[in-house]
């Protein structure tokens, strides 16, 4: 593969840090490739190994757009029916506020009476909207089963081109700005137009999005009762898109974290996202606190599925605080999802429905 020059990936960096994602990949593709043609609307990022690319959590370009084996890659929204579960309500809404406007999808089961009921807010990856992660994760079945209310924030191409929350932000990293004050204001509206119970509010997110829940956990730790990180990163593992490359490869050094519960789920094999992030993710809640002991590994085989490593660290009480499922030989895909949606793994474990079980062992005090 041709090499890029430091100048280039100099040039490109300081184009996407002004938001000119499009300009950025027209830049490393015309190095990988040594054509000067402009790319289309639709053009696809670089697979180096410095590529943009890699920094943003896409898939390898043999895999997108097609189905690789099991693992979906199709174009987002692809097949928006999937979102709706059986009799469930689609509410397509806009929330607004100073840091800005997002529009989110929530789902109201069938069995909402107006009773307080659990939420779960789940952030997507790149290259995805809210309608297509629904789809892939299935999570509005579950919820549709369970009674929950889920809300799915939708980044805008004016905060980023590609459609990723911006973690490796520093601007995005903190309480009450950014990013993070959009995402807690569309969990406080939801909050104020139905009736949810509030010590049992989750956040869950898959690469880009998992790394955005678990900024949202560390900066807004008495809102949400437990997190789910699914091949995504630390908080505060990169504070630029330079050391964005650096943490996606290696974990970069997170910052201090929140109490939290924490569930980590993470491909062995992900070459987007290495394995090692879901390291520092543990790591990093080992160190806020609050756990008496471990147990695991223990190596697990789902039905049709792939063989996982569950370890898990309970508080004092017994309670699992920390808990990470390692899937051997899995990618950069949510495990157990549908293929009317982009990024998924049919085969399991049941990514959804490990976190629904594991966040609703959890409320806050």
């Amino acid at each position: 593969m041709k090499s890029i020059s430091n100048t280039a990936m100099a040039e490109a960096v300081r184009l996407t840090r002004a938001g000119r994602l499009v300009e950025a990949t027209a830049l490393l593709q015309r190095g990988l490739a040594g054509v000067s043609a402009a790319p289309s609307a639709d053009s696809t990022f670089p697979d180096s190994p410095r590529g943009l690319g890699r920094l943003l959590g896409l898939p390898p370009a043999a895999n997108r757009g097609r189905s690789a084996g099991r693992v979906s890659s199709s174009r987002p929204g692809a097949a928006a029916s999937a979102v709706v579960a059986p009799e469930g309500e689609i509410r397509r809404l806009t929330h607004t506020e100073a840091a800005g406007t997002r529009s989110y999808v929530l789902y109201v089961p069938t069995g909402y009476n107006g009773d307080p009921v659990p939420l779960v807010v789940m952030l997507h990856g790149g290259r995805q909207d809210a309608s297509d992660f629904a789809a892939g994760t299935r999570m509005n079945v579950l919820a549709e089963q369970h009674g929950v209310l889920v809300a799915y924030p939708e980044q805008s191409r004016a905060g980023n081109q590609g459609g990723y929350w911006n973690w490796f932000s520093a601007s995005h990293q903190r309480a009450g700005a950014g990013e993070p004050a959009i995402i807690a204001g569309i969990t406080g509206q939801v909050m104020r137009d139905l009736a949810v119970d509030r010590t049992r509010i989750y956040v869950a997110g898959l690469s880009a999005g998992g790394a955005m829940a678990a900024i949202m956990a560390a900066t807004y730790p008495d809102l949400y009762a437990a997190v789910g990180v699914h091949s995504g990163l630390a908080y505060r593992a990169a504070h630029d898109v330079g050391s964005a490359f650096a943490a996606m490869r290696n974990g970069g050094t997170p910052g201090v974290t929140s109490r939290v519960p924490l569930l980590v789920i993470h491909g062995d094999q992900d070459a987007i996202v290495a394995p090692v992030n879901a390291d520092k993710l543990v790591a990093a809640r080992l160190a806020a606190g609050d756990v008496s002991g471990r147990e695991g590994p223990t190596k697990t085989i789902a039905d049709g599925g792939r063989p996982y490593s569950r370890t898990v660290h309970n508080n004092l009480d017994g309670t699992a605080v920390v808990e990470s499922l390692i899937v051997h030989g899995g990618g950069h895909a949510w495990y157990g999802g549908s293929p009317d949606g982009s990024y998924t793994d049919a085969q399991g474990p049941d990514a959804s429905a490990e976190m629904l079980r594991f966040f609703l062992l959890h409320e806050r005090p």
